[in-house]
């Protein structure tokens, strides 16, 4: 390729070649690694945030439906008494305790640390209306309850307590007051978290306890206990928008039989049972007590009937025996 040269009034006079264009060098494997490393680092902020809000956190705290099982009313059913001095004492007992840390705070989200104990006391004395010698001891003790709410630090409560045990075997009287010792403690240091654990009991006017139905037949045994409290889920994210939303009270299909009854549907229920006959109230109850393991020295069960599984099982119950019930109904000039 030519090209032309302009003389000094403008007129191409003569022709040169141009020179050749260079060709370009492909990068090295260096260039290249070098280009990536000033391409991240040039990267703006947002993306850097984009990929750590793509990192699923805890979210911090207690869920909604803890906070409301802590501030809930502690239910009269649950409240034993005793004598001590010249009154009475109402009291939680101790597997009661243990059995509300385990239903709000998990299996897993909580433990017990005996800190300190001690024999405080030792002598010999007489025991029952025959006088037999024996022994009584005293033991106090210290106990550090932690639990685990969402991401935050893990909260620390302790509590002190003290046992009493008597008994003609001095080692028996060990055992009974160190154990009485620990579990008081474990007690105190829970009571600190809420109503549940005896809160309300503190308050000498009981605001706080229910006098629903089953009031003054003591607590529940395990077999009726009430089905565990929603936690906050491990690696939800924690962004304000997933904390706005309102966290669902059921997270699965298998949960809706946990919904609590409202009082109206419950005292349809009784309403429902006092009016079957005789032998056929007899037999739910009796299925009732066998498929929600209630033990077999609870008065009643009208005071379990208190979950939508509950509901249904009686439905289907009726309606299986719906045959005894029509005939009952209409007497036996229609069989």
């Amino acid at each position: 390729m030519t090209v032309a040269a302009p003389s000094a009034n403008g007129v191409s006079t003569t022709s040169r070649p141009a020179a050749p264009r260079p060709v370009p060098r492909p990068p090295s494997a260096l260039e290249l690694i070098r280009s990536t490393d000033r391409a991240e680092a040039a990267a703006p902020p947002a993306a850097a945030e984009t990929v750590s809000a793509a990192v699923p956190v805890q979210p911090p705290g207690f869920s909604p439906e803890q906070l409301a099982a802590l501030s809930a009313p502690l239910d009269r059913a649950n409240v034993r008494q005793r004598e001590q001095g010249r009154g009475k004492v109402a009291y939680v007992e101790g597997w009661f305790a243990v059995a509300e840390a385990n239903r709000i705070f998990g299996f897993d989200g909580w433990q017990r640390q005996t800190i300190a104990v001690r024999c405080v006391a030792q002598a010999e004395r007489s025991i029952g209306r025959d006088q037999k010698p024996g022994w009584g001891v005293t033991y106090t003790a210290r106990v550090r309850v932690t639990v685990t709410a969402g991401g935050l630090t893990p909260l620390i409560r302790e509590g002190s307590g003290a046992g009493h045990g008597i008994d003609v075997d001095l080692g028996q009287a060990h055992e009974s007051a160190l154990k009485e010792a620990e579990t008081d403690a474990m007690k105190r240091a829970l009571m600190t978290f809420g109503n549940p654990f005896g809160l309300a009991l503190y308050d000498k006017a009981q605001r706080q306890v229910s006098s629903g139905v089953g009031q003054g037949d003591g607590p529940q045994r395990p077999g009726g206990q009430r089905p565990p409290v929603g936690r906050p889920p491990a690696g939800a994210p924690s962004s304000p928008a997933a904390s706005a939303a309102p966290t669902p009270a059921l997270s699965a299909p298998a949960e809706l039989g946990q919904v609590t009854l409202d009082p109206e549907t419950i005292h349809h229920l009784h309403s429902t049972l006092r009016a079957l006959p005789r032998p056929l109230l007899e037999s739910l109850t009796r299925a009732f007590r066998k498929r929600f393991q209630v033990p077999e020295d609870a008065a009643t069960i009208a005071d379990r009937i208190t979950y939508k599984c509950h509901h249904d099982w009686i439905e289907a119950f009726l309606v299986s025996h719906r045959e005894v019930l029509s005939a009952d109904q209409h007497g036996p000039s229609s069989r």
